[in-house]
């Protein structure tokens, strides 16, 4: 009998939050001394990276399906060894399991199995008084199934969570925590899920945050309780060494794939090679420039290459040793993203090339579970043998096997298979099937040592580019780069299509091009959209007309522009008489503003936000402190609706002398549709109206201001914004795994400082890039980079890997 305090967190269906309170709780049980297990159904291997962020310990799956009923109650217990408390994260919604298995391999069933205790998560952002008949219909489906604790998730008021408790109190269920809508810590998307925990580098703060609100937010004391209900174990906890036996005295060395592009595999797979007498050796293949000393076999398991594919390409000498130990017959099992890094490529990227195969990203997400069968003899067993798998990808490979395929699913044949070699897209849980860590480990023992790959010791350099001098580098932009049909990553403009409501609006506005241009009804939809009167808004052409009006609008005595910044308000003031004063924001201080070195006798400071070409988000309370009588501050936040919910945005704040500057430009794709807008302070903005020449704007860009402050322009807005903070992401991983140096960005571009020279190769090889030494205080080492879609920023990663690998 074990004692094993425990509970399972469930939903009603996915999307709840299950994620979100499973490794808050895991994380906040630590926090208070307690050592916790974490586990998770199903099959899934990201919510066990952040499980294992979470407790300090590895993260565990418990699936039926992959291993075998009877095994998920002795594997709950070995990976909870030494823990005084386990947290069991469900999949799905609580009943759902395997299509057809009548809720197989479903929480539920895991629950059951292992006798745990529920504890119910239950987004209520759409409900009340209903959510207690979902769970009273939760607790009564299934006999032996007990809910024992309720967590309610994005409760909008206190009013409407006390609704909800009062409707869930008839159910004789306990809320043990309320969730408030802006509570909420999420983990960023990626296109098979969740982000792994090792992708991410704000995972630790993300943590602490979480910790902090579950903590607040939710009865940790009788969370805890509802785990000391569970009732004793009767099973034996799992043992590796139970179930392989050693296959050498001398400990083959197997390589582990493992870093950024390999995060999936379950702990127990090396733990059944340990068993069996291997020494594991962890390698990353984006990094790590040969295989481990000694190699006897290979381990390529899960992941992203296909996220990951310019580091991996950029590695030609692991790739070229890799292929060439699979060659000489070092045994090599490959999992659906080792499949993938043997192919010749990977949407077009060169990958290890052991595989006569390609792959490419498809829009079709493949989830399935699997019983397939050996189709012949090779190196995990003899034809015929069966086992579980899953598949999880949205990748394809043509061809989908080879002359020897590695298995059949449903009498057709995948993968590809030899003596030395069994790679496919199946994930096997090995847990379940021990016989294939042992001939795995047994095909290591006999084989020799991998001797490496002969290559070149050295690379002849590329000679450093020398920048072309250019006469007026203020003058300089970035659409003079983007020529000559090279890849625009110059010009920070949406390459999104206009929406059609925008489209009609600007047919319209042509349309009514036949009279003069009325500002007047955009002028008032802006006021509006911010909460502003009518005096306080002027609608411009674009932001560059509105720097022109700043400047010629008064005497400036010391007029001062904070850099590195978007270099028109130099140019308006230049032309306009005035000597310029700058304020630098240094590299090493991530470009934070210090609003001490601004003098205080200026009367005029211009900074941005987010900032072109750095991309640094400055607080509005540091914007706000710049504000003093007898001085005007402009921010143009040409970029604020890129950044979702647009924090820190000025627009809605009245203070004297503060003027913002938008831009419709960039988001809105239509850099030939001169619109933008001023707001702020209507007494300078009165000032800026007497410098404007009549009808300076024309009706097309008119129309286009007022439909772009409709509420269906905000939702698009925000959609906009998070789909270039998620290619941003992509974006900066990439230059970081490339090991260039990168400023965290809160706008549609990245500056990155790769050195001298790079700029001028990479137009060589097709890709224009923004120059970055025509900004005050930048020199040529760095360069701004517009962020694309991530097939576009992977070509560029992969074409950067080459050209400064050979440096």
């Amino acid at each position: 009998m074990v004692t094993l305090p425990r509970v399972l967190v469930a939903a009603p269906a996915s999307g709840h939050g299950k994620t979100t309170v499973a490794t808050g709780l895991m994380a906040a049980l630590a926090a208070r001394g307690h050592v916790v297990s974490g586990h998770k159904v199903g099959p899934d291997y990201i919510d066990p990276g952040y499980h294992a962020l979470a407790t300090g310990r590895p993260g565990r799956n418990l699936d039926p399906h992959l291993t075998d009923p009877a095994l998920i109650a002795p594997l709950l217990l070995h990976g909870a060894r030494g823990a005084d408390l386990a947290v069991v994260e469900g999949v799905m919604g609580l009943f759902d399991g395997q299509i057809g298995g009548d809720g197989f391999a479903s929480t539920a069933h895991v629950a059951t199995l292992t006798r745990t205790p529920i504890v119910l998560v239950v987004d209520v952002s759409h409900a009340s008084r209903s959510i207690g008949a979902v769970v009273h219909g939760m607790a009564t489906f299934e006999p032996g199934v007990r809910i024992a604790g309720i967590i309610l998730n994005k409760a909008g008021s206190a009013r409407h969570a006390s609704e909800v408790v009062s409707a869930i109190e008839r159910t004789g269920i306990p809320v043990l925590g309320i969730l408030q809508r802006d509570q909420g810590v999420s983990a960023p998307s990626r296109h098979l899920g969740l982000v792994p925990a090792d992708e991410r580098d704000e995972a630790a703060s993300a943590l602490d945050r979480l910790v902090d609100q579950v903590s607040a937010s939710i009865d940790l004391d009788a969370v805890i309780d509802v785990a000391r209900t569970a009732p004793s174990l009767t099973e034996t906890a799992w043992d590796p060494t139970a179930h392989v036996s050693r296959a050498a005295a001398d400990s083959p060395v197997v390589a582990v794939a493992a870093g950024r592009a390999f995060t999936f595999r379950y702990a127990e797979t090396t733990e059944l090679l340990e068993a069996a007498g291997c020494t594991v050796a962890l390698f990353d293949p984006a990094r790590d420039s040969r295989l481990p000393a000694g190699t006897r076999g290979i381990y390529l398991g899960g992941g992203f290459p296909e996220v990951h594919a310019a580091a991996l390409s950029a590695n030609a000498s692991l790739r070229e040793d890799l292929r060439q130990a699979v060659f000489d017959g070092v045994p090599t099992v490959a999992e659906c993203a080792g499949l993938l890094y043997l192919c010749r490529t990977v949407d077009g990227h060169p990958m290890v090339g052991a595989l006569a195969a390609d792959a490419v990203m498809t829009p079709r997400l493949t989830l399935s579970y699997r019983r397939p069968t050996l189709a012949g003899d090779q190196l995990l067993g003899v034809a015929g043998t069966t086992a579980t798998a899953h598949e999880f990808h949205r990748t394809t490979v043509t061809p989908v096997h080879g002359d020897n395929p590695a298995w059949t699913v449903d009498g057709s044949p995948v993968g590809f298979a030899g003596p030395t070699l069994s790679a496919s897209y199946l994930h096997l849980h090995w847990a379940g099937h021990p016989h294939l860590a042992q001939a795995f480990a047994d095909a290591a023992a006999t084989a020799p040592a991998h001797a490496g790959t002969m290559l070149p010791s050295a690379v002849a350099s590329v000679p450093t580019s020398v920048p072309e001098p250019i006469a007026d580098p203020l003058r300089h932009h970035g659409d003079v780069e983007a020529r000559d049909g090279l890849v625009d990553l110059a010009v920070n403009v949406s390459r999104l299509p206009r929406p059609a409501w925008l489209e009609t609006a600007l047919a319209e506005g042509l349309a009514a091009s036949t009279a003069y241009p009325d500002a007047s009804t955009a002028q008032a939809a802006v006021a509006r959209h911010h909460g502003r009167a009518v005096e306080d808004v002027l609608v411009t052409a674009g932001a560059a007309e509105a720097f022109t009006l700043i400047a010629r609008s008064r005497p400036w005595r010391r007029p001062v522009v904070v850099h590195p910044q978007f270099t028109e308000p130099d140019v308006a003031l230049r032309a306009a008489g005035h000597r310029v004063s700058h304020v630098v924001c240094r590299a090493e201080d991530e470009f934070a503003l210090d609003p001490t070195a601004v003098p205080r006798d200026a009367d005029l400071v211009i900074v941005g936000n987010p900032t072109n070409p750095t991309g640094r988000l400055h607080p509005a309370a540091v914007l706000r402190s710049l504000c003093r009588p007898g001085r005007v501050v402009v921010v143009d936040e040409a970029f604020m609706d890129f950044v979702p919910g647009e924090t820190h945005s000025l627009t809605s704040h009245r203070l004297l002398g503060l003027v913002v500057v938008r831009s419709l430009t960039k988001l809105w794709s239509m850099p030939g549709i001169r619109a933008g807008y001023v707001v702020g302070d209507p007494r300078v903005l009165a000032d800026l109206r007497g410098q404007q020449a009549p009808w300076s704007v024309g009706t097309p860009a008119l129309h286009a201001v007022e439909a772009t402050t409709r509420p269906e322009a905000a939702r698009e807005t925000y959609c906009r914004a998070r789909q270039v903070q998620q290619h941003r992401r992509v974006l900066i991983d990439g230059l970081v795994e490339l090991g260039v140096p990168v400023t965290e960005s809160e706008a549609p571009f990245v500056l990155a400082r790769p050195g001298p020279g790079l700029h001028s190769r990479l137009r060589n090889a097709g890709f224009a890039l923004r120059r970055a030494d025509t900004f005050p205080s930048l020199d040529d080492s760095w360069v701004r980079i517009a962020v694309r879609e991530p097939s576009i920023t992977r070509r560029l990663l992969t074409t950067w890997g080459v050209h400064t690998a050979c440096i």
